[in-house]
């Protein structure tokens, strides 16, 4: 998961995580697809109407949705995220994210001090 130069396949990996046995058994699957130090990315697909509750990361995170639709809540504010579009935020921020579609999108998170 870590080298000098790290090609990824998105749709590649959205047909293995869709095809495990998590995502036909639960209401989302997920799949680290880089991780180095300071810096991870994992691939997230989410069924219709799956919750991840709300939580806090302690690194500085970027949700980028790639399929589907989401609504993404931070501070009492509801983002609704279409293909294409990114939210960040900083660490510690309390969030959660429902899917109104099935979804799958990808989650940055970035931890420069360790």
């Amino acid at each position: 998961m870590d080298a000098p130069v790290v090609p990824i396949n998105v749709p590649e990996f959205i047909q293995t995580i869709k095809s495990e046995p998590a995502w036909k058994k639960s209401d989302r699957n997920a799949m680290t697809i880089y991780k180095t130090n300071g810096m991870r990315i994992v691939l997230i697909a989410l069924h219709e109407d799956a919750v991840m509750e709300k939580h806090t990361t302690n690194g500085i995170v970027s949700v980028q949705l790639l399929d589907g639709e989401i609504n993404f809540n931070v501070n009492n504010e509801s983002f609704l995220l279409k293909p294409g579009q990114i939210i960040a935020l900083h660490r510690n921020v309390p969030h959660s994210v429902a899917a109104i579609k099935e979804s799958v999108f990808l989650l940055t998170v970035a931890d420069f001090l360790g």
